[in-house]
C-alpha cells in the first residue's frame, strides 16, 4: 500500500471515529458509552469510504447482525443470493459464504460482532455490483469494447437495500429481460447435458454428404439426435431427414443451410458442450455489461451473426444481412451503444484519414491518377487538381490533404448512410458490393456496418414520421443532392458481440467468435474464479 493511500485509509479512519463521538455524546456534555460493536464498525469501515459513510449516517448500527426479524430476513437473503451465484455464471468462491458464515457463528464478543457487521457489507457490496453489472471491466479485456457500463454509486447498494425487502432487493440485480432469463435456462441445460457426458463422441469426418453411409454417418447421427436435431433414429445413412436436421443445425449457427456436412458444419457439430457453455456464460456476463433499458425501440447488431434488426417492445420488426469490420488491425468493429439521429441520403464519402494515407497515399505516389473517382481538397475546402501535387513529397504524417468521394451510385457509402454521430467514426450504410452479402462469414469493411437492405432500413426508420416513407425516400434521393435528413425521434444502437443469444422460439443461437473476444472474455472469467460445472437432474 502505498503511503498516499495509507495516510487517505488514517484520515477516512479519524473522520470516523470524529462522526462516532459526535453521536456517542449529547449536546449536555453527558458522555455516552461508546460501545465495543460500533468502535470495531468504525474501525473496519474505515478501510472502505462508501461503507464508511453509510455507516456513519446511519448511527453504526447494525445491518446485518442485529437480533431483529429484519435483520434475519437480510442475512437469510445474502447468503441464499450467493448460493445462487453459479447459476449466474459469478465467481461463487471470490464471495466465501463458507468463512463468512464461520465468522459470524465465531463472533463471540461485541467487537468480533462488528467485525462481522463490516465483512458482510463488504462481501455484500462486491456480490451485488457483479451480479448487476457484471465481474470483469469490458474495457481491460478488449480494447475493442468500448462499452459503457452502468454502474451504480457503491453506496446505494446499501441504502437502498437497507430499505428494501431483502430477497426482493437480490432478485432485481440481474437484468430483468427475457434473453438473460433465457441463457440462464440453456446453462442449466447444458450443465445438465454436461453431468450425463455431452453430446457423444466427435464424428470422424471432416465433411459428409447425403446418400454416404458408415460410422461417421451414425456417429453425426446420434451427435444430432443429442443435441435435439433430429428424432430418434437408427438409419445408418445420410438420409432426407439427416439433410434436413442438419439444414437445422446450420441455420441454428450461422451456416448457409445447405444440408451439407462440410468442414465449417462439422467444426460446429464437433464443439463441445463445454465450450458452448462457456459462450453462455460469456454472453451472460455481456448482458451484465448493458444492465440498463435498450430503448421500445432500438437497432440491433449483433457483429458475429452479421445482422442488423430493428426491435420494438422486444420483437423483430426488420432485419438485414450485414458486412462488419475486417478481422484485422483496427478494421474490427467496436461494441458501443449510442442514438441515431439522422440519415444522409446520397451521402459525400469523407474518406478517413488513416485511410487516405494507408491505401490511397501509395497507390497516388505509384501513379497519381489512381482512384480517380476521388477528389481532393487543401485545408481551406478548395479542390485541388492532381496534376499540382507531388505525391512523393509526403507520407502519412505530413499529408496535407482530405480526400472525398462526391455522391454516386458508385459512392464506397452506397446511396444512403445513419448516422449515430460517435468517435470511433462509425456508422450503418449502403454499399455497391452487394455480392459480399452473399458470403456465410461477412467480415470486410473497415469497422462500419453495410447493410443489404439499406433503403427498407430507411423506410422502416421513417415510418415514424412519413405517411409515405419509401415516396419522401425516394424523392430525396432522385434529387442527386446531399440531403440529411433527422429522425423527430431518435433511435437508440446497439453494437454487440454475441456468440451465443437466443430467440423467442427455436433453439439457442451459436456463432463463431470472429475477433476471438469471447476466448478472452472467457480467460479473464475463469481467472476471477468462474468455471464450469455439471450439475444432476
Amino acid at each position: 500500500m502505498t503511503s498516499v493511500n495509507s495516510a487517505a485509509l488514517r484520515m477516512v479512519f479519524l473522520g470516523a471515529l470524529v462522526a462516532l463521538a459526535q453521536v456517542l455524546f449529547g449536546a449536555g456534555g453527558a458522555q455516552a458509552q461508546v460501545t465495543a460493536f460500533k468502535q470495531a464498525v468504525a474501525e473496519a469501515a474505515a478501510q472502505d469510504r462508501d461503507i464508511a459513510a453509510f455507516y456513519r449516517d446511519n448511527n453504526y448500527e447494525p445491518l446485518w447482525t442485529g437480533r431483529s426479524g429484519q435483520d434475519r430476513r437480510r442475512r437469510a437473503a445474502l447468503f441464499d443470493a450467493i448460493a445462487s451465484a453459479d447459476d449466474h455464471g459469478l465467481p461463487a468462491e471470490r464471495y466465501d459464504a463458507d468463512a463468512l458464515m464461520q465468522q459470524l457463528k465465531a463472533a463471540d464478543s461485541s467487537r468480533a460482532l462488528g467485525l462481522a457487521e463490516v465483512a458482510m457489507s463488504r462481501t455484500f457490496l462486491k456480490f451485488a455490483r457483479e451480479m448487476q453489472t457484471g465481474v470483469l471491466v469490458p474495457s481491460r479485456v478488449d480494447s475493442g469494447i468500448k462499452r459503457q457500463v452502468p454502474y451504480r454509486e457503491r453506496v446505494s447498494y446499501l441504502s437502498g437495500f437497507q430499505k428494501s425487502n431483502p430477497g426482493g432487493f437480490f432478485r432485481a440485480l440481474p437484468p430483468q429481460n427475457t434473453e438473460y432469463t433465457r441463457l440462464m435456462k440453456e446453462k442449466l441445460r447444458l450443465e445438465r447435458l454436461l453431468a450425463r457426458g455431452g453430446w457423444g463422441a466427435r464424428v470422424p469426418s471432416d465433411t459428409l454428404k447425403p446418400g454416404e453411409s458408415g460410422a461417421a454417418v451414425v456417429a453425426l447421427r446420434n451427435r444430432l439426435i443429442a443435441m435435439g436435431f433430429l428424432r430418434r433414429s437408427a438409419t445408418q445413412t445420410y438420409d432426407e431427414q439427416m439433410l434436413q436436421a442438419v439444414q437445422q443445425f446450420q441455420l441454428a449457427h450461422g451456416l448457409t443451410p445447405d444440408g451439407v456436412a462440410g468442414a465449417g458444419t462439422m467444426a460446429e457439430v464437433n464443439t463441445s458442450v463445454q465450450d458452448r457453455l462457456k459462450s453462455v456464460i460469456v454472453a451472460m456476463e455481456r448482458e451484465r455489461w448493458m444492465n440498463q433499458p435498450r430503448g421500445k425501440r432500438h437497432i440491433l447488431v449483433n457483429l458475429t451473426d452479421f445482422n442488423a434488426r430493428i426491435l420494438d417492445n422486444d420483437h423483430v420488426t426488420f432485419e438485414t444481412r450485414a458486412v462488419v469490420g475486417k478481422n484485422q488491425g483496427d478494421r474490427r468493429s467496436p461494441e458501443f451503444s449510442d442514438q441515431m439521429e439522422f440519415m444522409v441520403i446520397n451521402p459525400t464519402w469523407h474518406v478517413p484519414r488513416s485511410i487516405a494515407v494507408k491505401e490511397y497515399l501509395p497507390m497516388m505516389k505509384r501513379n497519381r491518377n489512381a482512384a480517380g473517382h476521388l477528389r481532393l481538397y487543401d485545408r481551406r475546402g478548395r479542390q485541388v487538381s492532381r496534376s499540382s501535387i507531388n505525391f512523393n513529397a509526403y507520407n502519412a504524417s505530413n499529408f496535407p490533404y482530405a480526400i472525398k468521394q462526391p455522391p454516386s451510385q458508385r459512392n464506397a457509402l452506397g446511396l444512403v448512410k445513419f448516422m449515430f454521430p460517435n468517435q470511433y467514426n462509425i456508422y450503418l450504410h449502403d454499399t455497391p458490393s452487394k455480392s459480399l452479402f452473399d458470403h456465410e462469414k461477412r467480415d470486410y469493411s473497415h469497422g462500419c456496418i453495410r447493410l443489404q437492405k439499406p433503403f427498407e432500413f430507411a423506410y422502416a426508420l421513417l415510418a415514424r414520421q412519413e405517411s409515405d416513407p419509401e415516396g419522401f425516400f425516394h424523392s430525396v434521393l432522385n434529387t442527386g443532392n446531399e440531403t440529411r435528413v433527422p429522425l423527430k425521434q431518435p433511435v437508440p444502437v446497439h453494437i454487440i458481440y454475441r456468440t451465443a443469444f437466443t430467440k423467442a422460439k427455436g433453439p439457442t443461437q451459436y456463432r463463431r467468435d470472429v475477433y476471438g473476444r469471447d476466448a478472452r472474455i472467457w480467460s479473464a472469467l475463469e481467472k476471477a474464479g468462474v468455471s464450469l460445472r455439471a450439475v444432476q437432474g
